[in-house]
């Protein structure tokens, strides 16, 4: 029976009083409560599992959810109607305005968990403790497309991360790169605007492929170091779960003595590195534009939660002063076999958002978000970024109280004078809104616990310039280049090709070959070949020389530092009527020993009768199901099935497009003549392996680490 709540005469229901649930953050109110008003208006609890009544958003039951008032049966609408009213005045903002950059984006929950004590480097509270947790959340997100924009553009991929510590908020706000186009933030907007659509057509959309971009990269040598990532396979990750982090700027560390470490922060993934060639990321695009987003939800879901390794470069002034580089460039990195990055501790993300707005969208972050212990360098990009994050927050999320929500919200206690103000969910309690002040009321300043600047002597005159260590724009492009291997190098230079294909500026083009002479001649006699250039320019001016003696680094290449084995990729299996379920049974075991999944494909949704009678569920159609889609296929059809199948023009792209991305192709004898018919019999390399028995599962499982056969591109 339900409890009835009688309200007494005159006075407000207890249980219509807010209440501040301390775990959650969140408001509990007689809504929450799940409260149903009787026909006696009394107040009755719901039964478990029961239907609650609408109500408006200030908590009035609603009775007519389908109609407008109005006056008649067929007359106007009545003003007066508040429940219309307010629907479509919520409806109409729903939209918050998206970020200017990172606006397509995708996050999740989990936590960092410390290996051991950095006191040495840190006064910074989560580095104190081995083995705490601190929570977290994760924002992934492509640069230059809007929320609207697809997965797999060619683009930087944020990568910033929330760390809830005990001494507030600490916000890495990185990329999946480690440098920037930029050197100095009051360029930012133009490096922007160069990216963005057109702002006369308003295309192209998530695409540096045309004359603004390029025509500022041109005219901006100190992009060339990052122009070489962006034009790798940095640019087109498989998934967030197989990209690397950067803090990319150098940051301070401070310890107890106000002693200060130079850091740079790198995310290492714990699946390795993993990205997809420029044909795959199109044909993905227009298979499953969210294929990153439902990659990350699904890999949560399932429970194989996505774990980075927390990987610091630490080093002093006088490494500092001895780098051929200067560290305060963003637009340089310190190789890893330079200086060693020492593994601290690791992230793991095991939980989706509950609502993605409220959440992932809603989410602010801000680089001067620091705890004590962590402090900043004279980066003038990093700089740049501290002054601006802050007014970028108030204006997407309309308030100077965007730190209420409860995903912008501290999870350590916090007690500041901060009052008013659009949405504020809190404010000082006492007479005292202000310090000092003569009641003893309201929080302090610490001196010993509080946040410290690292007491650096700065001197010299207010100018503007840049500073001549800066002015190398070509030797660490050309370092990068050199440290790709023959597969990765090609594809630099087919996405240039590409992208400066796109331009229909003749002088660009040039000018851009003339960059790449700076950085590679091959490079860039191969690039102004396929563009068909009538002539070679010379090599662009350069402020300074580009050396020719840096060692080239394998830790810069993506293919060098291959995980060697399938854990977490997923495994295409085509099946159909009279599939051997032995051979299938087999398969599905060694993927599970190996931590890699599967998606059964059929010639129809409904599945398929295997040979034993019983049935397979397919979770795609062939219709609906490329396989750009995943990482390795397997052919497991019943020799009755092919002549249906060979003469399917999706199952023939399947397989071909699967060899064309130098995949492994598993496959029963009855697909041999599919295969050799799509291939070529002489094409066939060691990447197409033979499943005769189940035996042969754990071999052929095993072969999927290498995850490409990169020697199907020479041919």
């Amino acid at each position: 029976m339900a409890k009835s709540l009688n309200r007494p005469s005159g006075n407000r229901p207890s249980g219509n009083r807010p209440s501040l649930n301390r775990s959650s953050g969140k408001l509990a109110t007689i809504h929450d409560q799940k409260l149903q008003r009787g026909q006696g208006g009394e107040l009755h609890q719901l039964a478990e599992g029961a239907t609650p009544v609408l109500t408006t958003a200030q908590g009035g039951p609603v009775s007519d959810d389908q109609n407008s008032l109005k006056i008649g049966a067929r007359g106007p609408t009545a003003l007066e109607d508040f429940h219309l009213r307010e629907k479509i005045f919520h409806f109409d903002h729903e939209r918050i305005p998206e970020r200017v950059v990172h606006a397509r984006g995708y996050g999740a929950h989990g936590y960092f968990e410390t290996y051991k004590s950095l006191a040495k480097y840190t006064r910074a509270d989560i580095f104190q403790r081995p083995g705490e947790k601190t929570p977290a959340f994760v924002r992934f997100s492509t640069v230059a497309g809007s929320k609207g924009s697809v997965d797999l553009a060619r683009d930087v991929r944020g990568f910033a991360v929330k760390l809830y510590t005990q001494e507030g908020n600490w916000d890495i706000v990185g990329n999946n790169i480690p440098v920037f186009f930029i050197q100095d933030a009051i360029k930012f907007p133009d490096i922007i605007h160069a990216v963005k659509p057109e702002p006369d057509s308003g295309f192209p959309q998530a695409q540096s492929a045309h004359d603004n971009f390029w025509d500022f990269i041109s005219l901006t040598p100190e992009s060339m170091h990052m122009v070489m990532w962006v034009m790798s396979d940095r640019a087109i990750p498989r998934s967030f779960r197989f990209m690397e982090g950067f803090g990319v700027h150098t940051f301070r560390m401070v310890n107890a003595k106000d002693e200060s470490t130079f850091v740079k922060f790198h995310w290492k993934p714990k699946l390795g590195l993993q990205s997809v060639v420029w044909n795959e990321a199109v044909k993905i695009n227009g298979a499953d534009p969210d294929f990153h987003r439902r990659d990350l939800w699904d890999a949560i879901k399932a429970g194989n939660f996505p774990e980075w390794e927390l990987q610091l470069q630490l080093f002093d002034q006088e490494f500092a002063d001895s780098f051929d580089f200067d560290v305060l460039d963003a637009t340089k990195l310190i190789p890893e076999e330079l200086l060693a990055p020492i593994p601290v501790g690791r992230l793991v993300l095991d939980r989706v958002p509950d609502n993605f707005f409220a959440e992932t969208e809603q989410v602010a972050f801000m680089t001067q978000n620091v705890p004590p212990g962590i402090d900043f360098s004279n980066d003038p990009l990093l700089q740049g970024r501290n002054f601006s994050y802050l007014d970028t927050q108030i204006k997407r999320l309309g308030s100077t109280n965007f730190s209420h929500i409860p995903i912008n919200a501290p999870k350590c206690p916090f007690h500041h004078f901060q009052q008013d103000g659009h949405m504020a969910m809190r404010n000082p309690v006492g007479r005292a809104n202000y310090q000092p002040n003569s009641w003893g009321e309201g929080p302090r300043e610490s001196p010993q616990l509080g946040f410290r600047s690292f007491a650096d002597v700065e001197a010299g005159p207010k100018q503007r310039l840049r500073a001549e260590s800066f002015a190398d724009h070509y030797s660490q492009a050309r370092q990068f280049y050199l440290s790709q291997t023959p597969p990765e190098q090609a594809h630099i230079a087919a996405a240039l090709t590409f992208e400066l294909a796109k331009v229909k500026t003749p002088v660009i083009r040039e000018r851009m070959v003339a960059h790449l002479l700076n950085v590679d001649r091959g490079l860039a006699n191969g690039v102004a070949a396929d563009l068909g250039l009538q002539s070679m320019p010379k090599a662009a001016d350069a402020a300074m020389a580009t050396r020719q003696d840096l060692e080239p680094a394998a830790s810069l290449s993506i293919v060098a530092n291959g995980p060697e084995r399938f854990e977490g990729r997923k495994l295409g299996i085509l099946v159909t009527d009279g599939t051997d379920a032995a051979l299938l049974s087999a398969l599905k075991d060694a993927l599970a020993k190996a931590g890699a999944s599967f998606e059964i494909i059929a010639p129809k949704v409904g599945g398929a009768k295997l040979s034993d009678g019983s049935i397979v569920a397919a979770d795609q159609m062939i219709a609906g199901a490329p396989s750009v889609l995943y990482d390795a296929v397997a052919l497991l059809p019943d020799e009755k099935a092919m002549p249906a199948l060979s003469g399917n023009p999706n199952v023939r792209d399947f397989v071909s497009d699967a060899f064309a991305h130098c995949k492994f192709i598993g496959h029963v004898t009855a697909a041999n003549a599919l295969i050799e018919k799509v291939c070529g019999n002489e094409a066939l390399d060691e990447g197409v392996i033979r499943l005769s028995t189940p035996e042969d599962m754990p071999g052929f499982v095993a072969a999927l680490g290498k995850l490409r056969m990169w020697n199907r591109q020479a041919r």
